[in-house]
């Protein structure tokens, strides 16, 4: 039986890519990938299987070098060294008010971000173009629909075949599952089960009681398998994984931000201890950044400072933050989006559609040219392609942080009806309400900025 993702053809594919991207050179193993490629058809499946998981074993005894291991580190004690100063924010202007309302507000602005994005997950901006512009919907400014859509367009473009009718305007009656919302649940549960101090093997032990493994991707299906294999953090995430930098962890950022408001580096922290599970390098980069720039976004709401703060809290000289460096060299605020867009795909198109790095770059980008309008960013990272409902969700939560729940557009709030689907153990039908009060807890108990954590009444619980 070939499973997606746990497939040694399909893992070989993609290592020989990413290794080469760590600057190795697998020049005898492409040759021998080629090889048994051309065999596909006369060898038995499990014969093909063991000599790509060969060819794999192979792989994993070439070590990348110093000059990467230095400049992207993947210990937390490593990271730090190589960082600068950082901001000290202020939590002196939230009180519990007006935290739970930003938490609420972030919540509901994920979930409409990556509502949005769900159906059309994986098309390329100009396939998401043709498909708006063929019954009037283009620029985006709603929830995407089918209603004068062309029969031929929807042949050609069908929507997700996980829950993609439902995520369509006409028949959208909550946010439906989506591994975006179940991994910020998930992490939820982690905190209110371990606490603040919990480690990553605490992270694995959350997957295995509440995650279906069908429910997880990429690197995230592999992390699973090795942890069911034994194989623990850090090892989880480099045993035969090659989609170790791609973006699992970055979408799993937002609860560590929600629980650390206005301590964006006790947020990194906390995003470091989930990614060390599942990915190295810039996937772990992906997941601190956003973490940090949620935690800072309830203080500080200038969009372009937000992700200098970001930046703060990964290694510099990575390819990670280089690519956030040029998107904030880029005039974005005063180009059109499809021309932001342009250069975006010349800087970062050869990256594949889920890795990390194109999908921050674009994230970061569409969060700029929004100044804050949550429909005008929501739909820019949408528009945008790549990872859509990812990139609409992170951007849709920092924007509903900031612009707290009561200021979200009921447009595109109104339609979740206050109801999350998940096959998360405890989970389904839960109400974004209750999460942003179950989340608003668990931060009271974090210490934020060395001292104590936020303090609230938690008579309302």
């Amino acid at each position: 039986m070939i499973i997606r993702y746990l497939d040694f053809m399909e893992r070989l594919e993609y290592e020989l890519i990413q290794s080469k991207d760590e600057g190795l050179n697998v020049a005898a193993e492409e040759l021998k990938f080629k090889d048994i490629q051309t065999k596909a058809n006369s060898l038995a499946v499990d014969k093909l299987q063991a000599e790509a998981k060969q060819v794999l074993q192979e792989l994993a005894l070439k070590k990348p070098s110093d000059e990467l291991n230095n400049n992207e580190p993947n210990d937390l004690t490593d990271i730090r060294k190589t960082l600068g100063s950082s901001q000290k924010l202020s939590l002196a202007d939230l009180d519990s008010d007006a935290t739970y309302n930003a938490i609420l507000g972030a919540w509901l602005g994920r979930a409409g971000g990556c509502l949005l994005g769900k159906p059309i997950e994986r098309y390329h901006r100009t396939a998401i173009r043709e498909m708006l512009e063929s019954n009037d919907n283009w620029p985006l400014d709603n929830y995407f629909t089918q209603i004068g859509m062309p029969a031929k367009i929807l042949e050609k473009y069908p929507w997700k075949r996980r829950w993609g009718l439902e995520s369509l305007r006409e028949n959208i009656s909550c946010m439906p599952e989506d591994d975006d919302l179940n991994f910020t649940m998930l992490n939820l549960h982690t905190l209110e089960t371990y606490g603040p101090e919990f480690s990553s093997e605490d992270i694995g032990t959350s997957w295995l009681n509440k995650l279906p493994v069908y429910e997880v991707f990429t690197a995230e299906r592999v992390a699973y398998h090795n942890l069911l294999n034994g194989i623990s953090p850090p090892e989880s995430a480099t045993t035969m994984n090659p989609f170790r930098e791609w973006i699992g962890a970055q979408i799993r950022a937002d609860l560590w931000g929600y629980v650390c408001p206005g301590d964006p580096e006790k947020a990194a922290e906390l995003a470091w201890r989930d990614a060390r599970m599942t990915h190295v390098r810039s996937g772990i980069y992906g997941e601190m950044f956003f973490a940090a720039v949620i935690a800072a976004a309830f203080v500080e709401h200038d969009l372009r400072k937000l992700m200098i703060i970001g930046l703060e809290h990964v290694p510099p000289n990575s390819r990670f933050a280089k690519a956030i460096k040029l998107v904030l060299q880029m005039p974005i605020e005063d180009q059109d989006w499809e021309k932001v867009v342009d250069g975006l795909y010349a800087a970062f198109g050869h990256y594949h559609w889920v890795h990390t790095i194109n999908n921050a770059a674009l994230t970061v980008a569409a969060l700029l040219h929004g100044g804050g309008d949550y429909e005008k960013t929501i739909t820019n990272a949408v528009m945008g392609g790549w990872d859509t409902d990812c990139n609409g969700a992170t951007s849709g939560s920092i924007i509903g942080v900031i612009s707290g729940a009561q200021q979200l557009p009921p447009k595109w709030v109104d339609p979740l009806n206050n109801v999350v689907r998940s096959s998360l153990g405890g989970f389904d039908n839960s109400k974004f309400t209750d999460l942003a009060r179950r989340t608003q807890k668990v931060a009271s108990g974090i210490k934020i900025n060395g001292g104590v954590g936020l303090i609230i009444n938690t008579d309302d619980f």
